[in-house]
C-alpha cells in the first residue's frame, strides 16, 4: 500500500498557498465584500505582544474562511512576504493523520526559516484534528515567534475545547452572522437609504425612504444573515436545501451529537424546531417539554448545547421591581440569525402575524454581536405589563434603558399601550429615554413628563448593528446614548 509522500504534501501546500509563488490571493476571495469585523481581526492577529493563538469561531457559513483569506491579502499588501504565511485546511484528505507539528517543520524547512523568523500559520477547520487544543497549545508554547490562528465550523467544539484546555494560550474571536448594516452594504443600498449626521458626541442616522428600507429589512430577515445567501440566487431560492442542510442539520445531526455524545438526535432536532418557531417569545420548561417531547431533565443540557453552537440565546425575566428570579422556569428564546426560521418554516411577508417576533429577534441578534453586553439584557413581565428589552447596569443592577419592539404604528395613536412603560419609568427613574420601535413612525412624544422616542424598527436594527461593530473597534461596549 502506498503512503502519501512528503513531496505530495508540499505540492498540496503550494496549491493552498498560491502567494508563495505568485504573491496573490484568488479573486473569489478578494472580490467578495469584506465583513466589518476584518479590521478588528487583523489588528488582533498583528499584535504579537502576547503569546497566544487566535481562535476564530462563529456559526457555520458566516464567512470565516473568506475573512482569513482577505486578511492574508491585507498582510501581503502591507509588505509581509508571502513565504512567511501558511494556510491549510485540515479537512483536506491528503492531510489526514499528519500532525500540526509536522506542518510547522515542513514550512520552516521549505523556506529555510530560522526558529526566530516571525511567521503566521493558519489552521482552517481545525476541529478535524483530534485533540486539536492540546496540539495547538503545545505549538504556542514551543514556537514564540509564530502567530498561530485556528478556525472551524464546529463552533460549539471550538468554544468548549478552547476554554477547557487553552486557558492563557488562546484568544477567542467571534464572527457572528451579518448585521443589517452589513447586509445593506453588501447589496449596495446603505448609502442610498441611510443618511448619517455627525454631531459633537455621536453619529445619528436617518433613512430617506422607510418603505424601501422596510422592504430590504424583510429580505434580511428571510435570507440576509449569511453572506452566501446574499449573493447566490440559487441559495436564496432553495434556502431550505442549502441553509437547513448545510447549517442547521450539520450542527444538530453531526457537530453537537459528536461533541456531547447525544444519542437521540431526533429529540434534539424536535426541540430546536420548537424553539425556532417560538423565537422572540417567552417559553417555559414545562411547555417545551410537552411540545418537543424532551424530558425536563434533558432540556437544560440541550439548551446549553444549542447556545454553545451559537444557534440560540436565552434571555431571562425580571419583574416590575427589576429583580431577577432565582429559579427561572420561563425565559425568552432568540435565534441568533432570523434566516434559520425562514429556512425551516418558509419566508415571512410584511403582514405576517409572526413579523413582530421576528423583528424583535432581529434586534436582539444585533446585540448578540456584543456577547458581554447582551448578557445584561432582560425582559420585564409582571401582572399588568411587559417590556421586551430592559438593560440592567452591570454594576448597580438597576435598569438603564428599555425598548418595546413593535411592527406597527398603532402605538403612535393609542398611548394606552404605553401605560406599563410609564409605570416602569416612574418607578425606576431610568437615565435613558424609553424607545418604542414602530413600522414607519419616527417622532418624539411626551407623556406624563416622560419623553418617548418612536423609531422605525428597521432603522433601529440598522443603528444597533452599525454602532456595536463601530464601538467594538474602540474596545468598549456600546452605550445606549448612541442609539
Amino acid at each position: 500500500m502506498l503512503n502519501v509522500s512528503e513531496h505530495d504534501i508540499l505540492n498540496r501546500l503550494q496549491f493552498d498557498n498560491p502567494w508563495w509563488k505568485d504573491g496573490w490571493i484568488p479573486a473569489t476571495y478578494t472580490d467578495f465584500p469584506e465583513r466589518s469585523y476584518l479590521p478588528l481581526f487583523e489588528t488582533l492577529v498583528e499584535d504579537r505582544s502576547v503569546r497566544r493563538a487566535v481562535i476564530l469561531m462563529g456559526p457555520r457559513r458566516v464567512g470565516k474562511t473568506v475573512m482569513l483569506q482577505q486578511m492574508i491579502n491585507k498582510f501581503l499588501s502591507s509588505g509581509i512576504l508571502g513565504n512567511h504565511i501558511m494556510f491549510l485546511s485540515l479537512e483536506t484528505p491528503i492531510y489526514t493523520d499528519i500532525t500540526v507539528e509536522k506542518f510547522v517543520h515542513l514550512f520552516q524547512e521549505r523556506f529555510s526559516h530560522s526558529f526566530d523568523t516571525p511567521l503566521t500559520i493558519i489552521f482552517d477547520e481545525i476541529q478535524y484534528l483530534r485533540n486539536w487544543e492540546v496540539h495547538l497549545k503545545s505549538l504556542v508554547d514551543s514556537y514564540p515567534s509564530i502567530r498561530f490562528i485556528a478556525s472551524g465550523s464546529s463552533a460549539a467544539a471550538l468554544r468548549l475545547k478552547s476554554r477547557e484546555s487553552g486557558a492563557g494560550r488562546f484568544t477567542e474571536f467571534l464572527l457572528p452572522p451579518l448585521t443589517f448594516a452589513e447586509y445593506l452594504r453588501f447589496i449596495e443600498k446603505e448609502s442610498q437609504l441611510i443618511q448619517p449626521h455627525d454631531t459633537e458626541n455621536k453619529t445619528l442616522y436617518q433613512t430617506v425612504d422607510i418603505d424601501e428600507l422596510n422592504k430590504h429589512f424583510i429580505e434580511y430577515l428571510n435570507m440576509g444573515g449569511y453572506p452566501e445567501a446574499v449573493f447566490n440566487p440559487t441559495v436564496r431560492r432553495e434556502s431550505e436545501r442549502y441553509i437547513k442542510s448545510d447549517i442547521i442539520d450539520k450542527v444538530l445531526l453531526r457537530d453537537l451529537p459528536q461533541l456531547y455524545g447525544i444519542r437521540d438526535i431526533q429529540e434534539l432536532n424536535r426541540l430546536f424546531t420548537v424553539l425556532a418557531y417560538n423565537t422572540g417569545n417567552e417559553v417555559s420548561l414545562d411547555g417545551l417539554s410537552q411540545s418537543s417531547g424532551v424530558s425536563k431533565t434533558t432540556l437544560n443540557r440541550y439548551l446549553e448545547y444549542l447556545e454553545a453552537a451559537f444557534l440560540i440565546k436565552r434571555v431571562y425575566r425580571i419583574d416590575q421591581n427589576a429583580r431577577r428570579f432565582q429559579r427561572a422556569t420561563s425565559f425568552k428564546v432568540y435565534l441568533t440569525n432570523c434566516t434559520m426560521r425562514a429556512a425551516l418554516f418558509g419566508t415571512l411577508a410584511d403582514d405576517d402575524k409572526s413579523m413582530g417576533s421576528l423583528a424583535e429577534t432581529a434586534l436582539f441578534a444585533q446585540w448578540f454581536h456584543s456577547p458581554s453586553f447582551s448578557d445584561h439584557i432582560h425582559y420585564a413581565r409582571w401582572a399588568k405589563g411587559e417590556i421586551d428589552m430592559v438593560s440592567l447596569d452591570s454594576k448597580s443592577q438597576k435598569p438603564h434603558w428599555a425598548v418595546e419592539v413593535k411592527w406597527s404604528d398603532r402605538v403612535g395613536s393609542d398611548h394606552s399601550l404605553l401605560r406599563h412603560l410609564v409605570m416602569f419609568y416612574e418607578k425606576h427613574k431610568l437615565p435613558m429615554e424609553p424607545l418604542i420601535t414602530t413600522k414607519t413612525l419616527h417622532q418624539d412624544v411626551v407623556l406624563d413628563g416622560i419623553k418617548f422616542r418612536f423609531r422605525p424598527t428597521s432603522l433601529h436594527v440598522y443603528i444597533v448593528g452599525k454602532n456595536i461593530v463601530k464601538n467594538l473597534s474602540k474596545e468598549r461596549l456600546i452605550q445606549p446614548s448612541n442609539l
